[in-house]
């Protein structure tokens, strides 16, 4: 949502609880873009960078590829889409 003199706001949503966030409308041109490429709503390729930035910050051994398949792991098994793995 963008306000004339507060600039954009986003409403970013845990266990369905909004918060309403300020952040740049440099940020908000970047996510824009990214989030039509990815097939996200605006908050939802901000929560996305959220993440993988919270998760580099307490991983930081970890590479940017492999941290991004640790997430797409626990979202499939989130949706249900868990298969087991087989050695060999």
């Amino acid at each position: 949502m963008y306000n004339e003199t507060k600039g954009y706001q986003l409403q970013l949503e845990e266990c369905a609880m909004a918060t309403a966030v300020r952040v740049s409308d440099e940020l908000v041109s970047e996510a824009k873009k990214i989030s039509r490429i990815d097939h996200r709503s605006l908050a939802g390729q901000i929560e996305h960078w959220a993440r993988l930035g919270k998760c580099a910050e307490e991983n930081p051994d970890l590479t940017y590829s492999l941290i991004k398949e640790i997430l797409t792991g626990l979202e499939e098994l989130e949706q249900g889409e868990k298969t087991e793995y087989r050695f060999g």
